[in-house]
């Protein structure tokens, strides 16, 4: 069978196995954020935090619980790895530095996972289990809970109450990514992914002395990074590792995880809002782009010419033998087109044209389908700006599910748009003109630029991939990183908030002759256009001085 067979075939299997799961999955989800019963588990919890799960919350109040539980999130991430050295479980390890500690505990929280230093060398069992793991669950939480509060925006009328925050975050974690991550784990397992405490050993004897592996609970902990679009690797390689990833199977099954709840929100978007067409609007939409960007990696990572990568069927510097370019092209789109950043080869090492995918595929807003929550709030304000061009185009006032689309929600819409190009133009912008960010690039030219531009473009769109020939490790990077993490997570949250409150206030508008009919085709093309062109528009400059130089100079 030839590689490229071989990858089409993934691509089958993996949308046959999305397809199976998207009903139930999406069906379950809408139950469980409807619902108004409270196991006992979850009443636990609500009395240790002192909240009332029964009690609505305007958007104010939501965003208010939503910032205090990160900000308590972060400080408590950021004083566990400060105390790491005195810790047990430490496996030897010291306490991390301030800026790399500020850098992690901002990652994590706002689900990116950017990592700047070496896991299995830097964080023992309890800063990876007590810590990374817990972070990974909740913060993939926060995100479906906005989503959620997204969605009653358009479902409610003539109230402001968007939910309860707490109830919905428990809920999440306790209900949907809990029971898939237990399954999933086993899964993994039983693939060959280790689930130990064991300390550091020594392996084999290689030129200038034995090589250190330490163990851990990495199977545990791989479910929840790529389920939750989270994408920290216990281990340096992340999931090129064969500890973390060990055969073909299990990374289709890692795919898998990445893309489920992604699509299926979009089911639960159809039946919370009672028009199930709405939602397969939105999923023709992200899964046409989906296909789109793996098909045009495959062509550039399959074709590219030259005597080394045609004797090795493709480009496959960078890549591993077990997955070949197909598992990896398809890897690296699922990962970048979420807010996943778990990486199975070397994106650094991928062909001009095909770094400069991985790069689009964040700058489009991670919405094809996007992270967990992210991207169908994110798919949403799309879908709201492409109503108002619309509207613009026929002379009607804008309407989207019985709302009528004004001054203040394109405002929001609009805001919610230029937050991340901002940070990741001004960022990059600020980093190539000072002297010591410079001193971090190993490469020079084109490439050297996509470096900087990813990583900033991973950070701001919490996403947490790397070029990785990049050293992040410096208290700029760290520090300014950090920051562009925790704007482009919470910013963008500010804005979803508020246009779902001023959404839910209004009263529903009848359909007439003359609305547009956004769960046709007609309107999935309108919608996937307005994506492509306003990325385009903000983007190509910055996009034509890196990936694509390079890519039309190779």
């Amino acid at each position: 069978m030839s590689p490229v067979t071989a990858g089409a075939l993934q691509l089958l299997a993996l949308i046959s196995a999305l397809a199976l799961a998207y009903r139930p999955l999406g069906d379950h989800m809408a139950r469980v954020y409807s619902s108004e019963k409270h196991y006992r588990p979850e009443r636990w919890i609500y009395r240790a935090v002192g909240a009332n799960p029964s009690a609505q919350m305007r958007w104010p109040a939501y965003l208010r619980a939503v910032l205090a539980f990160s900000a308590v999130s972060v400080l408590f991430l950021y004083a566990l790895q400060r105390l790491q050295g005195i810790l047990p479980g430490s496996l030897g390890f010291v306490s991390i530095d301030p800026d790399q500690a500020f850098n992690t505990a901002a990652s994590f929280v706002a689900n990116t996972n950017w990592q700047s230093y070496y896991g299995e060398q830097a964080m023992g069992h309890v800063v990876q289990t007590g810590g990374l793991a817990v972070q990974n669950f909740v913060s993939a939480a926060v995100g479906m809970a906005v989503a959620v509060a997204l969605v009653r925006g358009f479902s409610r009328s003539r109230t402001g109450e968007l939910g309860n925050f707490w109830a919905d975050l428990v809920r999440g974690t306790v209900r949907v990514l809990l029971p898939i991550s237990v399954v999933g784990a086993v899964v993994l397992v039983a693939c060959g992914v280790i689930q130990n405490f064991s300390g550091i050993h020594e392996v084999g004897q290689f030129t200038g002395g034995a090589q250190q592996w330490n163990g851990g609970a990495v199977a545990s902990q791989e479910v929840i990074k790529v389920l939750g679009t989270n994408g920290g690797g216990y281990f340096n390689a992340n999931s090129a590792h064969p500890f973390e990833n060990p055969t073909p199977f299990s990374n289709l099954f890692e795919i898998f995880l990445i893309l489920l709840i992604p699509f299926a929100l979009t089911r639960t978007f159809g039946r919370m809002t009672g028009n199930l067409r709405q939602g397969y609007t939105l999923l023709a939409t992200m899964a046409a782009i989906w296909i789109g960007f793996t098909a045009l990696m495959m062509w550039t990572e399959f074709a590219h010419h030259g005597p080394a990568l045609e004797l090795a069927g493709g480009a496959m510097e960078g890549k591993e033998n077990r997955f070949g370019i197909g598992g990896s092209s398809i890897f690296a789109v699922a990962t970048t087109l979420t807010s996943t950043g778990a990486v199975n080869s070397f994106h650094s090492s991928y062909t001009g044209l095909g770094g400069g995918i991985t790069m689009l595929g964040m700058q489009l807003g991670e919405i094809a389908p996007g992270g967990v929550g992210s991207g169908l709030y994110g798919m949403l304000i799309m879908a709201v700006v492409a109503v108002f061009i619309a509207g613009l185009m026929v002379g009607r006032t804008p309407e989207y599910l019985g709302r009528k689309i004004g001054t203040r929600q394109i405002k929001l819409a609009a805001c919610y748009i230029l937050i991340t190009p901002a940070l990741v133009l001004c960022f990059t912008a600020v980093a190539l003109a000072l002297p010591t960010p410079d001193d971090s690039m190993t490469n020079s030219g084109a490439h050297g630029f996509s470096e900087i531009l990813y990583a900033y473009t991973s950070g701001a769109n919490n996403n947490g991939s790397a070029f990785a020939g990049l050293n992040a490790d410096t208290q700029w990077f760290n520090t300014t990183i950090g920051i562009a993490m925790l704007l482009g997570r919470f910013l963008p949250i500010v804005f979803v908030l508020a246009l779902a409150g001023s959404l839910a206030e209004q009263r529903p508008v009848p359909d007439t002759a003359g609305t547009l009919r956004t769960d046709k085709p007609l309107f999935a093309g309108l919608l996937a256009g307005t994506i492509l062109i306003i990325t385009g528009l903000t983007y190509f400059p910055a996009l034509a001085l890196g990936p694509l130089a390079e890519g039309l100079a190779s």
